[in-house]
């Protein structure tokens, strides 16, 4: 299995539960992997070939940057579904990272992040 990696895309969005969080907003951030077969790619150098990581970092930019969910957990989710739904003869599955660096806990930490796999990596 060969895999596309799009690292740390950053975005603002209005995602939490509380309600400064979906009226101040803050920075997210994404990491994405795609497993798909790249051969063909490799071998013709043909972009119809492979998936457009460009038109990916755009599906998730509007995802993120759109309508706030309450939890990264659907997010991420919704992220995971659109991939699979628009690249579904080309990625058999994906891997969504995404961080919330600065969610309203009184504490010391670097982020709070959800992780998950949708598919077959």
């Amino acid at each position: 299995m060969d895999y596309i990696h799009l690292n740390d895309l950053e975005f603002y969005g209005y995602h939490g539960a509380l309600a400064e969080e979906t009226k101040l907003g803050q920075i997210f951030r994404v990491t994405i992997t795609l497993a798909c077969d790249l051969k063909k790619a490799g071998e013709t150098d043909n972009l119809e070939e492979t998936v457009n990581y460009a038109e990916v970092f755009e599906l998730c930019k509007e995802i993120v940057e759109g309508k706030p969910f309450l939890l990264i957990e659907a997010v991420a989710e919704k992220i995971a579904l659109r991939i699979l739904e628009g690249y579904k003869t080309k990625v058999s599955g994906c891997r969504i990272q995404l961080v919330k660096p600065n969610p309203p806990i009184a504490g010391h930490y670097a982020s709070v992040a959800v992780d998950i796999t949708r598919g077959s990596l």
